[in-house]
């Protein structure tokens, strides 16, 4: 027993021996390889930004370079090892046939990312609506689109809940067109309301010319006279242009002398006779 410990310990030293330059190898390669990458890849990213591609898609190609590059780095520390390449290639390809199988979900991101930056629906910075979520874009990412609400919460949307479904993109037109309604007394004067609805309109130098404002009377509701105002303006006036027209339709219909009901009901009492 003696005699084969002592051989047995001689053939893992010999071993160890034998293997420690290629594995100290191995790694400074993989260690030299990985900082070369991550530098060739924001080189890349550099390069990008000052090109004419979208800045959409500088993030997304970014990651498909940088994991290329990793990849090459992992299969050259490979190789350092005296593994072949082809043997070693042919193993992650059956690995990766396993890995696919097991993350259909993941894979799926990845191909709805890439559609969704091949018909670009939408950009960096575009307000939209996907997947029930709403928000200003930030990133196009290879799994998951990053957009970040209105009050400033991030929102991380996968994309393949996003390609396929309904997008409404608030941005991507330059125009867009205000829908107001407003309501006023059975007993004001039509006319008086509709004319200051439109001066209302006129002396806002934000809202086109074209197209025209429509100011018409829409509706008789339960309570009130409803008459819909619909001027369009630049896409990134809308908000600030809807809430100051807001105040002063109210304001000067008010001032007009019209009145502005409150949901109202008139109740009559019957007294029966004894």
């Amino acid at each position: 027993m003696s005699l084969d410990f002592e051989t047995l310990t001689a053939v893992v030293i010999e071993q160890t021996v034998a293997w420690l330059p290629k594995i100290g190898g191995a790694v400074a390669v993989f260690l030299i390889g990985w900082i070369l990458a991550g530098a060739l890849t924001r080189v890349s990213k550099k390069a990008l930004r000052g090109s004419r591609v979208d800045d959409s898609l500088i993030p997304f190609l970014g990651s498909v370079i940088h994991m290329g590059l990793g990849a090459m780095v992992v299969i050259a520390a490979i190789s350092t090892l005296g593994i072949p390449a082809a043997s070693f290639v042919a193993v992650i390809g059956a690995a990766g046939l396993a890995v696919a199988l097991a993350f259909q979900g993941t894979f799926s991101n990845f191909a709805a990312g890439v559609m969704l930056l091949t018909f670009r629906p939408f950009k960096l910075g575009d307000f939209v609506e996907v997947a029930g979520q709403a928000g200003t874009v930030k990133e196009i990412g290879i799994f998951a689109t990053v957009m970040a609400t209105p009050d400033n919460v991030q929102v991380n949307v996968p994309n393949s809940g996003i390609f396929g479904e309904t997008i409404k993109n608030f941005s991507a037109n330059a125009n867009r067109r205000i829908d107001l309604v407003v309501g006023v007394a059975y007993d004001d004067d039509l006319g008086t309301a509709v004319r200051t609805c439109q001066d209302v309109v006129a002396a806002d130098p934000r809202v086109l010319s074209d197209p025209p404002t429509v100011v018409a009377v829409s509706e008789m509701a339960d309570s009130s006279m409803n008459l819909v105002v619909r001027p369009w303006v630049a896409t990134p006036d809308y908000w600030p242009t809807r809430w100051d027209l807001t105040r002063a339709l109210k304001e000067q219909l008010e001032a007009a002398g019209c009145t502005i009901p409150y949901p109202q009901r008139d109740v009559h009492l019957f007294q029966e006779q004894g």
